[in-house]
């Protein structure tokens, strides 16, 4: 018998533990695989079966990068409600009763016009009373708005008149044909208007009211003549006059919302009128 000595193999297990570990590897390992390739499988070949999936994923695909959306027919422009005109364009005189208009609540000053009735007071204000230009001085405000205004305004102070419906959009409604074809012949209008878009708003929402009509003796809009002697005083101090009030006209021309940037960008319309 051989006394030559076979050397042992050394593993990497060496205790117990070591053991148990590999062994619940080696079950658990092969098993999460089997489950993570069937999930694989089974949503893609969801995402490839589903038509609906397949044709919204084609439309996103083909969709263009821009779109052109054709108004519906019926889509004039909304009628506001008469707090929104009243806020909009008779707040300059009616909140503080500047030129004698009665002011919003004042239940003594409106008792009188109250009594006269909601039809004839909205067409006597319609068409002009005393100082106050026909329409609040806002020509472009429709038949509806202005009658809802001045019902606003007369319940504040103690009436219950009900503001008038809107018309039947489909009176109102043109074309979508006829709206295409008058774009380009507007453009070149809209090409030649004023650069100072916000200046304009803003004397069309608070300042048309006196100077369209040259009310109390304030200078008409596009009246050189009227307008000269102030332009000579320059735009800055203008925008001073207008903030701090001057004459017959309130501060801010009497909307106190507004901001000494709006007062400026009004200012600058008007004398860009003028010039």
């Amino acid at each position: 018998m051989s006394d030559n000595h076979i050397p042992e193999h050394s593993t990497p297990i060496k205790t117990p533990k070591q053991l148990i570990i590999v062994v619940v590897l080696a079950f658990v390992v092969p098993v999460l695989v089997i489950v993570m390739l069937a999930q694989l499988v089974t949503s893609g070949k969801s995402s490839t079966t589903d038509p609906a999936a397949a044709e919204e994923a084609v439309a996103q695909r083909l969709k263009p990068a821009g779109e052109v959306i054709v108004a519906a027919a019926g889509g004039a422009q909304e009628v506001r409600a008469g707090k929104a005109v009243y806020e909009a364009i008779c707040a300059a005189c009616h909140t503080t009763g500047v030129l004698n208009a009665p002011k919003l609540g004042d239940k003594g000053a409106w008792a009188k016009l109250i009594a006269e009735g909601q039809s004839k007071l909205t067409a006597d204000a319609m068409k002009g009373v005393r100082q106050m230009p026909p329409r609040g001085g806002a020509p472009d405000l429709s038949d509806v708005e202005f009658a809802r205004a001045v019902a606003y305004m007369a319940n504040q102070a103690g009436a219950n008149w009900k503001e008038p419906d809107a018309p039947a959009a489909a009176a109102a409604a043109a074309p979508a044909t006829a709206v295409a074809a008058a774009t380009p012949a507007a453009a070149p209008a809209a090409a030649a208007a004023p650069s100072n878009g916000k200046g304009k708003s803003v004397y069309e929402s608070s300042c048309t009211a006196c100077h369209a009509a040259g009310v109390a003796g304030a200078p008409k809009t596009g009246d050189k003549a009227a307008w000269a002697p102030r332009l000579k005083a320059g735009n800055s101090a203008l925008v001073a006059a207008v903030v701090k009030g001057k004459g017959a006209m309130p501060p801010k021309g009497g909307n106190m919302s507004l901001s000494d940037d709006d007062i400026k960008a009004a200012v600058d319309y008007m004398v860009s009128l003028v010039k």
